[in-house]
């Protein structure tokens, strides 16, 4: 055989692996924090970077985040989109404070990538064969 297993399990079983490995090192996600009008601290930055890293586990593909920070005298006005292959997902958020900004688009992030990745699951449903329909007619 070609890789020196016996049969089709065992290279169905190293196919998974190499997937698993595949999209293991696909969880990668870059973000970029832009401020606007506002003096950009590390600490914000970092904050908004533990906030999104999980947008990549989340789609399970690596991943592009871009974070626009802008303050507008009282108010602290947040923008994101999120972009991983054709998928883009985008969210604005306005509050008093640029933490409960980053703490609501990742919210707003998180709820609109798990809404897209349910579609694809609803999606992979199996259709009933032909043997399930004739016997559900017959009992009908």
């Amino acid at each position: 055989m070609k890789d020196g297993s016996k049969g089709k399990s065992a290279r169905a079983a190293t196919r998974k692996i190499r997937r698993k490995a595949r999209l293991g090192a696909a969880e990668d996600c870059k973000v970029a924090v832009t401020f606007r009008h506002v003096e950009p601290t590390d600490a914000i930055r970092q904050y908004a970077e533990r906030k999104f890293a999980h947008a990549g586990k989340l789609i399970k593909r690596a991943c592009e985040v871009h974070l626009i920070l802008s303050v507008d005298k009282y108010r602290h006005h947040g923008e994101v989109t999120v972009k991983s292959g054709r998928l883009s997902v985008t969210a604005a958020e306005e509050t008093k404070d640029l933490y409960s900004v980053i703490d609501l688009l990742a919210d707003k992030v998180g709820r609109q990538l798990t809404k897209h990745l349910e579609k694809f699951t609803a999606k992979k449903v199996r259709a009933p064969s032909t043997g399930e329909v004739l016997a559900a007619s017959e009992e009908s």
